[in-house]
């Protein structure tokens, strides 16, 4: 029999035999192997090699050929692990990281890394781990397959190629054939080179084929199956090595063709998106050794009733009108989204989920979506979507937009972990000392989200939440926690930054509910515009929102809009009287929003008045005759809204409310820019003078021109603020 101290030792043995010895005092005692030399074993190693020099100061050679005792080979087929996966394996005294296809290896590495040496990689360059002399791995058989075949995020960390490696990212022009992965009607059938020629390539709206930027295709029409055919082909002999390319729809609502064909085939397939996955499988059967991907999207959102997409037609379904407070199953949008899914999903396995998460028209601003982002995910995974790519954070500053990332990324991997430990694991991590302020203030604005029962949707403001999560209590509340969290890592510049870069959704929250008061501390929001204004410079914030407003014009134009101004309009208070009223909609913030002296934000959503398609016009009474030299009505330019400037808008004055005088009149120019911006439509005369009544007439453009996501379709003006001086 075995004494103890024998069993003992023998185990000791046993453990000490499983054990790879990579580092030993600061010198490599083993060396990484390619079996197969490819540009993906490369960079698997490169990264090994690269680690494993930051934690010892080691470098473990990379070499080709026969392996060895104590080595770590990199390379070959993996029979456990699927795309993308890869087993990582202990054996005769080797460790051996295979792949199931494509960057498996690369992603075998990063497991290795974080799992058994200590490397926790957050952010943009942003990373931990241990010092250690010596690094010894124990005995190891891990097989692990992504969830999704493709996983894509918007984010600025993308630019940090360990930081894309690390979270298993993937890029459009890695997979899509001549980066063609999303609206490319347009690019494979310019309209602005066919579209005077052949009109009727293009969808009929409203009458009349329409071609545009963003009109649809005649999908009925045999001349433009027989024009994508060749297109095609022209690109597939181009492109050998890739298999996958988007033939879908250009951005904008309704645009589709309406001529009789393909009415009829809509009304038989109970959805537009019927024409299209029958355009789809015609070239799916012409290419099958292709994979077509179309989107889902808007118009073609639901899927026919008849046609069934090809296995080699890939279906890339958008949830872009969703609001975002609880999951997708639980709100009026979300389960229309989800009777789509579930539609799709019983008739495809090729399924690309298109997800949004953040707020596109205040990308820095308050945004508490963490406790839906798990379990929309698994939804999607349950429905056979096998791509997915999650629409958030592309630029710096948006909305704790390191931590959104770095869930989604480990949630695409695999969406079955615990979503609070990952929050956690982020916020020790990067925040530090001050994680645990941060996550007090994340799980209180979640609470105060969903006690609101307000909307949280992708084109909100936070003044729709002045009285629900962002509430003056709360407010002080969350201050108070930021406060806090920065004393917790002050001696720490670089944690403190981090603090300093995540707070920045609160002041601008703040900023944007404090130009809606009439009861505002100048002084206070002054001293606040000025802090946001420095630290946007510091932390180089770039934009605002998704039409690329910088923080430097925001904060001059804010002074000058929304800060006191000396004089005051002497509209102020007065009453409307409606000739021509706007959609219904806004008729009743109408009748005070044009004179309350509180001008509107770059979100149409509040204090703005809108017109879709047809002219606007009104009286403001005065209540009493006054004296005045200029007036100027205010509106919204908002391109990707279908928010257009109108041709002109004119001013008459009257004494009496009878007989009107000409005052003036304002033109306005065409603006394709996609920034959002405020203009006036200002009038001055040349000397004083004397009304009780201001008659403005607005003439709108009537429908969207070609070049514009609605064409073919009414367009709306919105106005605000109308100012007397």
């Amino acid at each position: 029999m075995w004494g103890l101290a024998a069993l003992s030792a023998f185990l000791w043995m046993a453990d000490a035999s499983a054990q790879l010895t990579l580092v030993k005092d600061g010198k490599a005692v083993s060396r990484i192997v390619l079996s197969e030399k490819n540009d993906i074993n490369h960079q698997a190693a490169d990264l090994l090699q690269d680690f494993v020099q930051r934690i010892s100061g080691a470098s473990l050679p990379i070499v080709e050929g026969k392996a060895k005792a104590g080595d770590v080979v990199i390379g070959g087929k993996s029979a456990e692990a699927g795309e993308d996966g890869f087993t990582i394996c202990t054996e005769q005294n080797q460790l051996r990281i295979t792949s199931g296809g494509d960057k498996g290896s690369i992603y075998g590495v990063v497991t290795l890394l974080e799992k058994y040496m200590g490397v926790s990689y957050y952010a943009y360059k942003a990373y931990t781990l241990t010092p250690s002399k010596t690094i010894t791995l124990p005995e190891i058989h891990l097989s692990e397959t992504p969830a999704f075949r493709y996983r894509q995020s918007f984010s600025y960390g993308c630019d940090d190629p360990i930081y894309k490696m690390w979270f298993r990212l993937e890029e459009p022009d890695e997979v899509f054939i001549d980066n063609m992965w999303v609206h490319t009607f347009d690019r494979l059938m310019p309209s602005d080179v066919y579209g005077k020629e052949h009109p009727e390539y293009y969808s009929y709206i409203n009458g009349e084929h329409r071609p545009g930027n963003h009109s649809q295709w005649c999908l009925t029409n045999p001349d433009v199956y027989n024009f994508v055919v060749q297109k095609l082909d022209s690109i597939f002999k181009a492109n050998p090595d890739k298999k996958l390319i988007s033939v879908s729809q250009n951005d904008g609502n309704n645009t589709f063709c309406t001529c009789e064909n393909c009415r009829k085939v809509y009304e038989e397939e109970g959805s537009p998106a019927g024409a299209y996955i029958r355009f789809m499988n015609k070239l799916a059967e012409r290419f099958p050794d292709k994979e077509i991907s179309t989107l889902a999207y808007l118009f073609t959102m639901h899927p026919p009733k008849k046609v069934k997409p090809l296995p080699n037609v890939n279906i890339m379904l958008c949830d872009i009108d969703c609001k975002r407070e609880v999951p997708l199953t639980d709100n009026a949008s979300g389960r229309e989204f989800v009777e789509a899914l579930e539609g799709w999903s019983a008739i495809s396995d090729n399924i690309f989920v298109w997800d949004y998460g953040i707020n596109f028209d205040n990308m820095v601003s308050c945004f508490p979506n963490f406790h839906v982002l798990q379990k929309n995910i698994q939804l999607f995974k349950k429905n056979h979507a096998t791509m997915h790519f999650a629409q958030v954070n592309g630029t710096k500053g948006t909305d704790f937009s390191e931590m959104r990332a770095y869930m989604i990324g480990k949630l695409m991997w695999d969406p079955y972990q615990n979503a609070d430990s990952l929050m956690r694991s982020f916020m020790n991590g990067y925040y530090g000392a001050a994680a645990p302020y941060l996550y007090q203030y994340q799980k209180i604005m979640q609470g105060g989200l969903l006690a609101s029962g307000i909307d949280l949707w992708i084109y909100d403001s936070p003044v729709s939440h002045k009285n629900g999560m962002l509430n003056d209590r709360l407010c002080k509340t969350y201050d108070e926690l930021f406060d806090q969290a920065e004393a917790a890592v002050a001696s720490d510049t670089t944690l403190l930054n981090r603090v300093q870069l995540s707070r920045l959704s609160l002041i601008y929250s703040e900023l944007e509910i404090a130009r809606t008061k009439t009861n505002q501390d100048v002084a206070k929001v002054r001293q606040q515009l000025d802090y946001f204004r420095q630290q946007c410079r510091k932390f180089g914030i770039k934009s605002l929102n998704e039409r690329n407003n910088a923080p430097v014009d925001y904060c001059d134009l804010y002074e000058k809009r929304f800060l006191p101004q000396a004089e005051k309009s002497k509209a102020l208070g007065s009453k409307v009287i409606w000739l021509q009223k706007p959609g219904e909609r806004y008729q009743q913030m109408a009748e005070t929003a044009l004179t309350d002296g509180l001008f509107g934000g770059t979100t149409f959503v509040e204090s703005w008045v809108g017109w879709e398609g047809v002219d606007g016009s009104f009286i403001l009474d005065l209540g009493e005759e006054k004296e005045f030299s200029t007036v100027e009505a205010d509106f919204l330019h908002q391109l990707g809204q279908w928010i257009l400037l109108p041709e002109k808008v004119t001013y008459s004055i009257s004494a009496d409310n009878q007989t009107y005088q000409p005052f003036g009149s304002f033109s306005f120019a065409e603006d394709r820019d996609p920034q959002v911006k405020f203009v006036g439509g200002k009038v001055t005369s040349d000397k004083p003078v004397k009304a009780c009544y201001i008659k403005v007439e607005v003439d709108a453009i009537g429908m969207c021109p070609t070049w514009h996501y609605g064409v073919g379709h009414p367009a709306w003006f919105f106005m605000d603020e109308v100012t007397v001086l």
